[in-house]
């Protein structure tokens, strides 16, 4: 039995096939990439957070089910993180008019002008309310980092699943 030695020719062609679904590969975890980077537009521009990856993904997603993928969960993070945010926000606003505003006498016009707070006296319902900031800040850090862990995992080729996301798309 003889073996048949593959032409040059025949090497090199599918030495550039290799090259070109390398390139098609690079050019899907880029795009993957810039789908979690673009929630960082919200520093820039208001709800850049939902509009910079939701663009991104309708154009590519029918391209590549890696890309589909990763701006799915950029988007369901970033909603989720919002309506988190809500939920906080709608716990946090009352408490604080309830602590703070106690003290107020709203029938008499010239409260304001004696207007003092002692910090001794404070109503228990704001320390509640500076756990909540605490909190707030602490979900704030750990999404800036979940955002670059995800797009470093999508720049080396791998999918990656935000935690305490609600799977709006599937």
């Amino acid at each position: 039995m003889q073996y048949k030695i593959p032409s040059f020719g025949y090497i090199f062609a599918l030495a550039s096939i290799i090259n070109h679904f390398d390139m098609l590969d690079n050019h899907q975890k880029n795009i993957a990439t810039f789908i979690h980077l673009s929630t960082f537009l919200r520093f820039l521009i208001p709800f850049g957070n939902f509009i910079g990856p939701l663009v991104l993904w309708i154009f590519n997603k029918e391209k590549s089910e890696f890309v589909d993928n990763h701006g799915k969960q950029a988007i369901n993070f970033q909603i989720s993180v919002f309506l988190y945010l809500v939920v906080l926000g709608g716990l946090t606003i009352p408490a604080f008019m309830f602590g703070f505003l106690q003290s107020f006498n709203f029938l008499d016009f010239n409260a304001l002008n004696n207007f003092t707070i002692n910090f001794n006296s404070l109503h228990p319902m704001l320390y509640f309310i500076g756990g909540f900031g605490v909190l707030a800040i602490m979900g704030f850090i750990l999404e800036l980092i979940f955002i670059v862990i995800a797009s470093l995992k999508a720049r080396d080729g791998e999918l990656y699943k935000y935690p305490l996301t609600i799977n709006f798309l599937k």
